[in-house]
C-alpha cells in the first residue's frame, strides 16, 4: 500500500509512478551503489507499512549475500546462499513472499518488529543474479500480489541500470 497523501491511483498505477521515477533517478548514475541507495530511499518514502527495506548483494565465491544500502535498523551483515527469507530467494532466483516470518523454517529475525517479509531478486541487465531487494513489514500478510507485480517491474527497471 502506497501513502495516500502521495498516491491516489490504483495500487498498479502507483507501482508504475514509483518505477519511473526510479527510472528518472538512475537513468544517468552509473554507480551501483548510489542507484541501490537511491532505490532503498525511493521504497522507504513511498512505501506503507515497511520498517525495513533495503538490498543484499551476492558474493558468489563466498556463495552468501551481504548487506547493501537500505533504509532502516541496523541489519544482519552476511547471509548464506538458502539460508533465511533472502538466501532462499536468491538460492531459488525467484521471489519469496512470507505472510508470516514466525512460521518461516529458518528465517533470520534482524529485526523483532518484523513479521512479514517479501524478497526479489535482483538481476543485471544481462539478466544475471546479483543480489535481492528485501522488504519487511511489521504488518502480517502485508505483501500480496499486486506488490509482487509492481515491485518485479521495479527491481528490473533497476537491474538494467546495473
Amino acid at each position: 500500500m502506497f501513502a495516500k497523501e502521495i498516491y491516489t491511483g490504483t495500487k498498479e498505477d502507483n507501482y508504475g509512478t514509483l518505477t519511473r521515477q526510479l527510472e528518472h533517478l538512475v537513468a544517468d548514475e552509473p554507480n551501483r551503489v548510489a542507484n541501490l541507495a537511491n532505490a532503498s530511499a525511493l521504497l522507504n518514502q513511498f512505501l506503507d507499512e515497511i520498517n525495513w527495506v533495503g538490498f543484499y548483494l551476492l558474493e558468489e565465491e563466498k556463495e552468501e549475500l551481504v548487506l547493501g544500502p537500505f533504509q532502516g535498523l541496523p541489519a544482519c551483515i552476511r547471509i548464506p546462499l538458502g539460508k533465511g527469507v533472502c538466501g532462499t530467494a536468491a538460492q531459488q532466483g525467484e521471489t519469496v513472499v512470507v505472510d508470516n516470518v514466525h512460521e518461516f523454517p529458518g528465517h533470520i529475525a534482524c529485526d523483532a518488529a518484523s513479521n512479514s517479509e517479501i524478497v526479489l531478486p535482483l538481476r543485471d541487465r544481462e539478466r544475471r543474479l546479483i543480489g535481492v531487494l528485501d522488504i519487511d513489514s511489521p504488518r502480517f500478510a502485508r505483501f500480496d500480489a499486486d506488490d509482487v507485480r509492481g515491485l518485479t517491474g521495479f527491481v528490473e527497471a533497476l537491474g538494467s541500470h546495473l
